[in-house]
């Protein structure tokens, strides 16, 4: 199936493993021309061979979050070679696991402006173009903690379901002028994050790794965790042509395990 946006230019940040490797790399599958971010050098080489490998043309940026300098420069710098970025997929790390009663106003602040002030600063730089150019894509990558809280991941629960009512919000702004902004949450996706929580929650609790595994794998109606592919392609179609009708949703990529309506 032609997706509709073979030579666009997408921006995916976060975009050195895991989650963001594999949208990037599924969007690079259907043609888009695809700028990678992330801090580990080895880590977003090994996102530009996997796209390279699957045809398309790769960006490499180095790009701390935390630093709101870098955002007009290096965008400026996709811009310059690849082209105007039609399609932005906002992504972020996870920060550390926490309880939500006792942690420092410090680290709230820190969380707040990597995950969540940082995506809409992006955003704000991105979308005037978009917008005049008639299309974009604006796709924010949360979790499923936003809208059912996952104990012990008190920061992500809360800075993620921010992200959910700003997205909500952008779209109604933005949907005459032919962006559309929706969001895609993972259930449990095989990735390094969801072993290093498995790890963690096994450490917790006292008991094995693959007792952990086994009890999530319960909770999952299709009972397996998902491929990172699986989810990669899922934000390409919301990335696609044939999207042009979705905007102001969640997309759940979660086997059928989030309870919440």
């Amino acid at each position: 199936m032609d997706l509709g946006i073979k030579g666009k230019v997408a921006l995916v940040i976060a975009s050195s493993r895991g989650l963001g490797q594999a949208m990037a790399v599924s969007l690079a599958r259907e043609g888009v021309k695809v700028a990678v971010t992330g801090r580990n050098a080895q880590g977003l080489q090994r996102s530009v061979e996997l796209i390279e490998s699957a045809g398309g043309t790769a960006l490499a940026l180095t790009w701390d979050l935390s630093d709101a300098a870098l955002t007009d420069r290096l965008i400026t710098q996709v811009e310059q070679e690849l082209g105007p970025i039609d399609i932005l997929i906002n992504n972020t790390g996870g920060p550390p696991p926490t309880p939500a009663a006792g942690q420092d106003p410090t680290l709230w602040q820190k969380s707040f402006n990597d995950m969540v002030l940082s995506l809409i600063s992006i955003t704000d730089r991105v979308l005037p173009g978009m917008r005049q150019r008639g299309w974009g894509r604006i796709i924010t990558s949360t979790t499923s903690g936003a809208v059912a809280p996952i104990k012990n991941l008190a920061i992500s629960n809360t800075l993620r379901a921010a992200l959910l009512a700003w997205s909500k919000t952008l779209s109604a702004e933005v949907a005459a002028d032919g962006v559309t902004v929706n969001v895609i949450m993972p259930g449990r996706i095989a990735t390094d994050r969801l072993r290093q929580l498995d790890e963690a929650r096994a450490t917790r609790e006292n008991i094995s790794y693959d007792s952990v595994v086994q009890a999530s794998l319960k909770q999952i109606p299709l009972g397996r965790y998902g491929d990172p592919k699986e989810y990669g392609d899922a934000a390409t179609f919301l990335a696609s042509q044939n999207a042009s009708f979705i905007t102001g949703t969640v997309m759940r990529v979660d086997g059928g395990q989030i309870q919440a309506i």
